[in-house]
């Protein structure tokens, strides 16, 4: 079943954070601290207050939040705009998929459609950044057509909690149909 692709709205900000815990608590097991993880589902009220305010300034300097449904509940996110770190390119800050939902098309169809977006602004080339040691994520973007461009930071949460990150980066109009 393709998935509807929708704007988010203030009321899936819950939904968008709950989505956002469960992706990283499966997708991050094993490459991230256990404790780290197991402590986000804490989080909920933050994160949620989080995305319901970027929710509210979503259209404003070409920032855009999208959603995925599939049978009238919210199975995946995205979050694009201006790229931080490169000029004259948009980026796509996040993508998530409920784990339940992982390779039905969920993620395939709203990378492209944050591709279209990002294209639709006039950006030419787009990035995101993925964690270095996310082996399925990295696959996916490969398939879609992204590849390293050379880019790599490492961020540090609050915890401590080190993420060592690589970039990827596409010519938009030159995306492979995703079919997983």
């Amino acid at each position: 079943m393709r998935p509807l692709i929708r704007r988010a709205v203030d009321a899936d900000a819950e939904a968008i954070a709950a989505l956002h815990i469960r992706s990283w608590q499966s997708a991050y097991r094993g490459q991230l601290p256990a404790e780290f993880l197991n402590r986000l589902s804490d989080e909920l009220e933050n994160r949620t207050n989080f995305w319901r305010s970027h929710i509210s300034t979503a259209g404003v300097g070409r920032h855009e939040i999208w959603t995925a449904e599939v049978e009238s509940r919210l199975n995946g996110f995205a979050a694009l705009g201006p790229a931080r770190d490169v000029d004259a390119a948009g980026e796509l800050y996040a993508i998530y998929v409920d784990p339940e939902r992982w390779s039905q098309g969920v993620g395939g169809t709203l990378l492209a459609h944050s591709s279209d977006r990002l294209a639709a602004h006039g950006y030419s080339a787009a990035i995101l950044w993925v964690l270095e040691s996310n082996a399925r994520a990295r696959r996916f973007y490969e398939r879609a057509g992204w590849s390293t461009d050379g880019g790599a930071k490492i961020e540090n949460l609050p915890d401590g909690t080190t993420l060592q990150e690589v970039r990827y980066g596409i010519l938009l109009g030159q995306e492979r149909k995703n079919e997983a």
